[in-house]
């Protein structure tokens, strides 16, 4: 049995991995599905004043919360920023890590630093008359929150911990555009450190090709250390 931790991206909530998590259950291994707060099931909590550390800090409270020792982290799209803050606390913990189009932050590296002029140009002017709270990027998608401004605005710090982490791999969402995510993938498909697949859908990869990010996550499961 593998555990694996999913962290969902910006705007959204865990319930973008609803089907997955079962899939996963059905598989025999144990999903905990974190939820950020001020998104999805706690929009209630929505404020300003949330940082990109709130969210990591949901993060490792979820795996306490769940009793697991070492387990496989997922994150989709803004959820690359919050699995990198948590694998700076909990990398000698975690067996694999898994990008779903999502951002891969460097060092001391915000999400606003690794965007372009069309995510700035977004994050700014959407928060004009909510301060500090940016509306969806994507237009006619139920279901989406404001997101707090801060988290996209502070960056990762790397402690080592991070590099204790065995295996890296990065899925990449090839049927929407313009993505900001090849970008990202053009860094680690070559690299030897890292595991690159591609898949044929939207960005919402965990729905659009959900039996291949399965077969990723299963097999992300099997190799991992004991």
């Amino acid at each position: 049995m593998t555990d694996y931790v999913l962290v969902h991206g910006a705007w959204m909530g865990g319930y973008a991995y609803d089907d997955l998590a079962a899939a996963l259950h059905r598989a025999g291994h144990r999903a905990q599905v974190v939820a950020l707060r001020g998104l999805g099931t706690r929009r209630d909590e929505l404020h300003p004043g949330i940082t990109l550390s709130d969210h990591v800090d949901d993060v490792c409270a979820a795996v306490t919360q769940a009793g697991f020792d070492r387990f496989v982290l997922v994150g989709h799209s803004y959820g690359g920023m919050v699995i990198t803050g948590a694998a700076t606390r909990l990398g000698a913990r975690i067996d694999a890590i898994v990008y779903l189009d999502a951002f891969l932050p460097g060092d001391k590296q915000s999400l606003w630093d690794i965007t372009g002029e069309f995510e700035h140009r977004h994050y700014i002017d959407t928060q004009k008359f909510t301060p500090g709270l940016v509306a969806p990027i994507i237009d006619n998608v139920p279901r989406l929150t404001r997101h707090p401004l801060l988290t996209l605005l502070e960056a990762v710090r790397f402690t080592g911990e991070e590099a204790k982490i065995a295996r890296h791999i990065y899925v990449l969402a090839t049927g929407w555009g313009p993505s900001p995510f090849p970008i990202f993938a053009s860094r680690v498909k070559t690299d030897p450190a890292w595991e690159y697949r591609e898949a044929d859908c939207g960005h919402d990869v965990m729905n659009g090709q959900r039996e291949l990010v399965l077969a990723i996550l299963l097999d992300a499961g099997r190799r991992s250390p004991a």
